[in-house]
């Protein structure tokens, strides 16, 4: 099954930028597909983006298109998520995961507050 670590995360204001990564390890990271989902107070955990194998299919919630970018660097074994124009409502853990498995990384938070 592999594992995931989700370094980064943070405090920023309204309006800023971060760039989440997830580091994966123990297996074939070239041939996945990643996602990143969030969790916020009170909520269920929503999808944000989607990142599949080949570098440039991507996918998108509403709230994450236009703001948000998934990448990928198979060298480096590592998924990004570049979110920009941070919005209070932004404010949650971040999760990985390995697409169709239960590899999930322990999650970062983000809080955005002015």
């Amino acid at each position: 099954q592999g594992h995931l670590v989700e370094p980064g995360g943070g405090l920023v204001q309204p309006g800023w930028s971060l760039t989440l990564s997830c580091v994966a390890a123990g297996f074939t990271f070239s041939g996945a597909a990643f996602q990143w989902f969030r969790q916020a107070p009170g909520k269920e955990r929503e999808h944000v983006a989607t990142i599949y194998s080949t570098h440039t299919l991507t996918d998108y919630s509403a709230s994450a298109k236009g703001r948000f970018t998934i990448s990928r660097e198979n060298r480096k074994e590592t998924v990004y998520l570049q979110m920009t124009k941070l919005k209070p409502e932004d404010k949650a853990v971040y999760y990985c995961n390995r697409m169709n498995y239960k590899t999930w990384g322990q999650g970062t938070q983000v809080t955005v507050t002015s």
